[in-house]
């Protein structure tokens, strides 16, 4: 059921520290021989050991491991490397904390502008309705609230169709098997904290309400719970990066109860383009504000699903394969690229949650999304009203951004 999509492309994002240590060995130690430097020596047996602790002017660190940290004069040092007892000298140098990414798909609808200016949804309750959510990873779990599982959480077994799950731990029961929840949770509300990725809201409350097994699949049934879950805890925005071609009644009429209390419901239109007319469900539902794709050139994206339904569209990455053009956002484990719609509706979940933590009622916000999105020139069958501007919606000027 879910739309983790055959043209989605996942790539773990692998960067190396910036200040990373320039050279092992001591290649980049101070040329003077009496220069004290600090060291790390690795040691083969205890002979080693003594060697390297008779040459250390003082010793900074022992490891349990075969190793040491230490000052010491660099001849005594070179003299070491040449001891047959000592597996390395390097010197200590050091590594720097990766910097934080701002992803395009937040820079083009003006999320950072928010920000800036102080909006960040903290107050605003956002359930991503998905395989669930990483519990321990660093952008998501300072945000994160309640979770709930309506499929379990398993790490053994494989899947029809060549999907792949995610290789983490279940610490919850809600806790993400596949990667695409994680994902999507990301893009609606990364917290700013300096490092990886930075979501369209940062503070606002993630809950996890797991209705998508490992391969990415969850029935009817189980959808309807987890959207009749959010709306009986009062949460104010349900985000469904989910689809099909074919509907549920079960599943409209949980759309329906939701929104009749006040839930912001969201979801993905659905990767079967080019096509027309082929908006998926429960996209298509009345109840629910349907959401395309676009890249970064703001031409729609190929695969994005068209139809009279879809009300707005935002960044989802073209299919080119490549990493520019494709949205970046975490995972179990680290960071990765995907492509589809399911990457477009967290963006608008995250402005939703903004404007909810501002007072708006559900109505008013999918009115204000609507009526503040920027025209890009597609066709209204595209992309709706336009493409979403999260800072326009929120009465702020980004017009020099």
């Amino acid at each position: 059921m879910s739309d983790h999509d055959a043209d989605a492309r996942r790539r773990t994002v692998l960067k190396a520290a910036s200040g990373a240590v320039a050279a092992t060995g001591l290649a980049g130690v101070a040329s003077a021989e009496n220069a004290t430097v600090e060291v790390n020596v690795g040691y083969e047996n205890e002979q080693g050991r003594g060697a390297a602790l008779d040459a250390a002017g003082k010793v900074v660190r022992e490891f349990n491991f075969d190793a040491l940290t230490m000052r010491v004069a660099r001849k005594a040092a070179t003299a070491l490397e040449n001891n047959p007892n000592i597996r390395y000298v390097e010197e200590n140098g050091t590594m720097e904390a990766l910097a934080q990414t701002l992803p395009w798909g937040q820079d083009r609808t003006d999320a950072d502008v928010a920000h800036a200016n102080g909006e960040t949804g903290a107050g605003a309750d956002i359930a991503i309705l998905d395989t669930g959510i990483d519990s321990d990873h660093p952008d998501l779990a300072e945000n994160l609230g309640a979770g709930k599982s309506f499929v379990d959480c398993r790490t053994k077994g494989g899947c029809r169709f060549g999907a792949k799950p995610a290789d983490n731990t279940c610490y919850q029961s809600w806790d993400d098997d596949n990667d695409h929840g994680s994902h999507c949770a990301g893009i609606a509300n990364a917290v700013n904290n300096g490092q990886g990725v930075i979501g369209s809201s940062t503070q606002a409350t993630l809950h996890a309400v797991k209705v998508l097994d490992k391969c990415g699949s969850g029935s009817f049934s189980d959808i309807a719970a987890g959207v009749e879950y959010t709306a009986d805890q009062g949460w104010d925005v349900a985000s469904m990066s989910l689809g099909g071609s074919s509907g549920s009644q079960a599943l409209k009429d949980a759309c329906q109860y939701a929104h009749d209390r006040g839930v912001f419901i969201v979801a993905a239109a659905g990767n079967s383009g080019p096509c027309t007319d082929c908006v998926g469900y429960p996209a298509v539902y009345s109840t629910v504000m349907a959401v395309g794709a676009t890249t970064p050139s703001d031409s729609l994206s190929g695969y994005s699903s068209t139809g009279p339904e879809v009300e707005i569209a935002a960044p989802g990455g073209a299919n080119d394969g490549t990493d520019s053009t494709s949205i970046l956002s975490s995972i179990p484990g680290g960071y990765a690229y995907f492509n589809g719609t399911s990457m477009a509706c967290p963006h608008v979940a995250g402005a939703a949650g903004q404007l909810m933590a501002n007072g708006y009622s559900n109505t008013e916000t999918r009115s204000q999304l609507n009526s503040t999105a920027e025209d890009i020139g597609l066709a209204s069958n595209e992309s709706g009203n336009g493409l979403l501007d999260t800072a326009a919606a929120l009465g702020l000027d980004s017009s020099n951004n």
